[in-house]
């Protein structure tokens, strides 16, 4: 199988405040709206896209219209503190987790959007000697 894409899709029941919420905090840049329906796109070597969906909209098959749960995003940049005082400082989002460091190698945080996706903002560290073992590249 050949790939042209992939891109998560956020079934929610609040379109617009997700919408409004990657795009302020995360730079990402409206490609294609309706009122059901956002695709988002941030530019980049690679770009990202991401979704934004009516969780009752009958594009879901019944049965499975239901706003998402159990869903984290990762986002690795390059220096988690600064991306900290930016959202949590700056910005004044709520951690669900406070940033600290991992012994599985990473510097973390984690806030949520307004569906209750969990987005973890991660620096890679060092991980601890019993952790580097596990790696296999």
């Amino acid at each position: 199988m050949k790939l042209s894409s992939f891109y998560p899709v956020i079934a929610t029941e609040n379109v617009e405040a997700s919408r409004d919420f990657y795009v302020e905090h995360f730079g990402f840049t409206v490609v294609f709206e309706v009122d059901w329906y956002v695709s988002l796109r941030r530019d980049g070597d690679p770009a990202y896209e991401l979704a934004i969906l009516d969780a009752t909209h009958p594009t879901i098959p019944e049965g499975y219209r239901k706003p998402v749960a159990g869903l984290l995003l990762n986002f690795e940049v390059d220096d988690v503190d600064a991306e900290h005082r930016r959202l949590v400082d700056g910005a004044g989002l709520t951690p669900a987790l406070p940033l600290r460091s991992e012994d599985f190698g990473q510097r973390h945080f984690i806030v949520t959007d307004p569906s209750g996706v969990l987005i973890d903002v991660i620096t890679e560290i060092p991980p601890s000697e019993e952790f580097a073992a596990q790696f296999l590249s």
